[in-house]
């Protein structure tokens, strides 16, 4: 974990792929706890520490996380990823390059919840979910395209699910059609960077998050 941004309200760090951010079945050790942990030892609070989850990111992913470390920052902040007041960048490597170099995805997407899977309908039905994306091609390799992505909405794995309906799975995700898995576990996908209006000082906030040093990533850094 590195800390890349914090305050009294606020704190955001750089989550490594195979991190979970809330404690699930697996018993892994969150993310959470490792920065609850950080604050009590940084600032030698005593008691239990307060920090609020205000999103996700899927295990296999890295990136930027926001935490709250207030209250009103979590109900001000919480408001505005409902409302879709932060805008988030992704950064994805793909294997095969998309026909076109940038277009925004329309997708209806219907989660299975005992696969732990969405799938992608180029129309509406029953329980679907309108998922829309902006992406655009910004760096060749050797092998792969490195796509960066911009979501409009926030639907369960939607840029690996909408990505994979256009032909181009995210290197290492099995799930959406991968041809292999990454040696780690890891999926390169990257949450890349946040911008938005700080819950309490309004101030602009944005902050990046490097990308994986090894790899394939390292072709584009």
């Amino acid at each position: 974990m590195t800390v890349l941004y914090e305050d009294n309200h606020i704190i955001i760090v750089s989550k490594s792929a195979g991190e979970i951010v809330q404690g699930d079945k697996t018993g892994d050790t969150p993310l959470s706890e490792t920065v609850k942990l950080y604050i009590k030892e940084k600032y030698a609070k005593p008691g239990a520490v307060f920090l609020g989850v205000v999103h996700r990111l899927d295990r296999p992913v890295s990136g930027v996380v926001v935490f709250a470390r207030t209250s009103k920052a979590l109900a001000r902040l919480n408001e505005m990823f409902r409302t879709g007041a932060v805008q988030k960048t992704y950064w994805a490597l793909v294997q095969n390059e998309p026909r076109q170099s940038e277009a925004t995805l329309t997708h209806y997407l219907v989660r299975n919840e005992q696969k732990n899977k969405s799938f992608a309908y180029d129309h509406e039905r029953q329980g679907a979910k309108k998922a829309v994306l902006d992406y655009c091609v910004i760096g060749h390799s050797e092998r792969y395209h490195l796509l960066e992505v911009h979501l409009h909405t926030g639907r369960h794995h939607q840029i690996r699910c909408q990505l994979s309906a256009i032909g181009c799975p995210i290197r290492g995700d099995l799930k959406y059609g991968a041809p292999r898995s990454n040696t780690d576990g890891s999926i390169s996908l990257h949450a890349r960077s946040i911008r938005f209006e700080h819950p309490v000082s309004h101030q602009e906030i944005y902050v990046e998050a490097p990308p994986p040093m090894e790899g394939p990533w390292q072709a584009f850094l």
